[in-house]
C-alpha cells in the first residue's frame, strides 16, 4: 500500500467548452481533501462536462525561494547580533 502524501493536491484541468466556473479553477491548486467534486454545481452541461483532475505532489506552484530560480540569494542588510555581547549582564 503507498503511503498517503500529506499535501498532495489537484487542479481542474478544463477542456476548451468548460463552463466559465471550470475556467476560473484553472489556475488554482486545492488540497486533495478540499477540492471540488466534478462536474461543478455550477456546471452549465453536467451531463457532457469533460472537466478532470491533474494530480500534484505538493500545493505550492513553482519555486519559492531565490536559489530555486537560480537566482543569489538577497544579502543580508540588518544588524548582526551574533558580534555583541549576550542578553544577560555577565555577558
Amino acid at each position: 500500500m503507498e503511503k498517503q502524501q500529506h499535501w498532495h493536491a489537484v487542479s481542474v484541468i478544463a477542456d476548451g467548452n468548460a463552463c466559465q466556473e471550470a475556467q476560473m479553477l484553472s489556475e488554482v491548486r486545492f488540497l486533495s481533501g478540499d477540492a471540488p467534486r466534478l462536474p461543478l454545481n455550477q456546471c452549465a452541461n453536467p451531463a457532457q462536462c469533460r472537466c478532470r483532475y491533474r494530480h500534484h505532489a505538493d500545493r505550492r506552484a513553482g519555486p519559492r525561494r531565490a536559489v530555486e530560480n537560480f537566482r543569489p540569494p538577497r544579502a543580508w542588510r540588518g544588524e548582526d547580533h551574533r558580534v555583541q555581547r549576550g542578553r544577560r549582564s555577565t555577558d
